[in-house]
């Protein structure tokens, strides 16, 4: 690729505002080189060095994602994603749009010069670039990690000029880029901020100070040691039971006899169990996020015990719709989705193998045993005639999608839902990615999709599988799925992302 603009070349004719700010781009680099920077000979060649090929970087998302806090590991996520972009950005356009040649070294200090040289061209600075999007994408997602990285940023883009490698503007352009490249990304994949559900309905709850009155039931497959030993400590009298899996239905009702608000800590099969103990008695509903899906959760904005704790004491919650399915005399809620077709078996084949294989592998077998079956896994009639299906979703609430990042609830308490149908014919894979890139309320041949309040189900055929916040039952004849407006009332801070 030739270069678009050769900075070492004169054009013809007059280029009085390039020739100034080239003339003072040179005389502020002289300046630097001349000025005595206290306390940054020790420290500022040694962190240039450090950012080559974002090994400083890498390292300081390895040390957020240490601390275990799902933010910190989000923000690191995203600054290293930010990285990436404007890396390849740099590489690939950047430095082969523009020509300029590396300052001359003649006024910088030999004490502050690299001992290896960069060989590419000067305009602009790809550690700039990189530090500059590592620390922006990092803030987007926790404003606190964004104030310790963005001084070492701030360090690592001097260095370059205290070093003598980079003029200032190669450092401005390169910062001015990463910034750039952090806003792309999180237009691809939204902060959590820009995922906020409503705070409303909003209700009072029950504050209690110290947690006196809440018994929290954990559900020690779902890896929770960590968060159970948080809450301990942020609400030292509230009561927290930990148990097996399959002792967690008993325990809740236990839990419920004694407790002013009930607590839950697990994944979204147990948080399931819990809101149906919290809706039989009449209570309040803690939520604690554990195990690998979290999607209540989330969705609901409590992300961590701190957050949680910070709800409880003060008494802050919100109402907030359930999902109910019906067949005969089976019933049960959702709190996420319900589903019949292709995703009920591919979870029930994933759980037959994952004991065996692990999660990812027995997930991957899964759907290709499933995808490749000959026969449509659901047949019901929809409007007044039989359909064949492959796959029925119902969400307990609308389903937005921003940029590439999975649907999110932005209200959980809208009356509605999110139904959608991917219809019977061949190659179920490829109508099902094209039922899930087209997003929510589209239409096509292949999928619909359409929000409601209530959707019956007819002639549904035996043994049908209905999958419920993971959870999976059997079903036949006529199934009825509705939604029951604010009936559950939970704990959510005010201003919680």
């Amino acid at each position: 690729m030739s270069p678009d603009v050769d900075l070492t070349a004169r054009k013809p004719g007059p280029r009085l505002l390039r020739d100034r700010l080239l003339a003072l781009d040179c005389r502020l680099f002289e300046f630097a080189a001349a000025r005595h920077w206290p306390a940054a000979e020790p420290v500022l060649p040694r962190l240039s060095r450090g950012a080559n090929h974002g090994v400083l970087w890498f390292a300081t998302a390895a040390a957020m994602a240490a601390s275990r806090t799902p933010r910190a590991r989000r923000a690191a996520a995203r600054g290293l994603a930010s990285l990436t972009l404007a890396s390849a950005t740099i590489n690939t356009v950047g430095k082969r749009s523009v020509r300029r040649p590396r300052p001359v070294l003649d006024p910088v200090p030999l004490v502050r010069q690299l001992k290896r040289q960069p060989i590419t061209t000067s305009f602009p600075s790809g550690h700039s670039a990189s530090a500059a999007a590592f620390a922006a994408g990092v803030a987007m997602e926790s404003p606190g990690w964004g104030a310790v990285v963005a001084p070492v940023a701030f360090s690592v883009a001097m260095s370059r000029v205290y070093t003598g490698v980079h003029f200032p503007s190669d450092v401005l352009a390169g910062a001015a880029l990463g910034v750039g490249a952090a806003f792309a990304v999180r237009g691809l994949v939204p902060t959590r901020d820009r995922h906020a559900p409503p705070a409303r309905p909003r209700v009072e709850l029950p504050a209690l100070p110290e947690g006196e009155g809440l018994v929290v039931v954990a559900n020690t497959a779902a890896a929770t040691a960590d968060r159970v030993r948080g809450l301990r400590e942020a609400l030292p009298r509230a009561e927290v039971v930990e148990c097996a899996p399959e002792d967690v239905p008993g325990e809740l009702c236990k839990a419920a006899a004694r407790a002013r608000v009930l607590g839950v800590c697990g994944g979204d099969g147990t948080v399931n169990t819990a809101a149906e103990v919290a809706l039989r008695h009449g209570l309040p509903l803690a939520v604690l996020p554990g195990g690998t899906l979290n999607h209540f959760a989330l969705d609901l904005g409590v992300e961590d015990t701190r957050s949680l704790s910070r709800a409880i004491r003060q008494g802050e919650g919100v109402r907030v719709d359930i999902g109910r399915f019906s067949c005969g005399a089976r019933r049960g809620i959702f709190l996420n989705t319900c589903a019949l077709g292709v995703y009920p078996e591919l979870v029930r084949e994933r759980d037959r193998w994952s004991h065996r294989i692990g999660g990812w592998p027995a997930g991957v077998l899964a759907a290709a045993r499933v995808l490749r079956a000959d026969r449509h896994p659901l047949e019901a009639e929809v409007g007044g005639r039989p359909r064949p299906l492959w796959l029925l979703f119902a969400g307990n609430g609308t389903y937005h999608r921003m940029g590439l990042a999975p649907g999110r609830r932005r209200d959980l308490a809208d009356g509605l839902l999110d139904v959608r149908v991917v219809h019977g014919g061949r190659r179920p894979a490829l109508r099902l990615l094209a039922a899930a890139f087209a997003g929510p309320l589209t239409r096509s041949p292949v999928h619909a999709a359409v929000t409601v309040g209530r959707l019956r189900l007819a002639d549904v055929a035996p043994g049908t599988l209905l999958a419920y916040d993971g959870e999976v039952t059997e079903v036949e004849g006529d199934v009825t799925l509705e939604k029951e407006p604010e009936a559950l009332a939970v704990y959510r801070p005010t201003g919680a992302h």
